[in-house]
């Protein structure tokens, strides 16, 4: 599934609805921000339900094995959950900063140019700090130097 199809499929199960944006509305006002926050906050809630999830699962599941091939088998399948974790643990920690700069009135410009990011594009990743432009230059940029 296509990551874009992937994000609407996800959105549309959390209870999304895009923001609907007035006529002459200015940018990141009061309801633009509130909207974003309460994406950002429910994203959050979910991946911390994760993490609890999967603590219950490693204690239930914990077992000492005898047969050395099926406590490897649960140990890799602990570290992949682990490493999921992990990644959703950062993943919490840029949601708190992005909260962070909703509430300091800096969120929806872009960190290089200063441009505005976009409703549409930060409901499709509400953790962005930057525009498309600047988006596509920096991933060009890595790919000249990655290759």
């Amino acid at each position: 599934m296509p990551k874009t199809a992937a994000k609407e499929a996800h959105m549309e199960a959390t209870g999304f609805t895009p923001y609907k944006e007035k006529k002459g509305e200015e940018y990141m006002n009061e309801n633009q921000r509130n909207h974003f926050r309460s994406i950002l906050l429910n994203w959050k809630r979910e991946l911390m339900e994760e993490v609890d999830r999967t603590m219950s699962h490693m204690k239930d599941e914990a077992a000492n094995f005898p047969d050395p091939a099926d406590r490897a088998s649960q140990e890799e399948e602990f570290s992949l959950e682990l490493r999921t974790r992990d990644r959703e643990r950062k993943l919490i920690k840029k949601i708190d900063s992005t909260i962070e700069l909703i509430d300091s009135d800096d969120y929806g410009y872009c960190d290089t140019c200063g441009v505005e990011i976009g409703i549409r594009r930060l409901e499709a990743r509400p953790t962005a700090t930057l525009c498309v432009d600047c988006k596509t230059l920096a991933e060009i940029k890595e790919k000249q130097i990655g290759g």
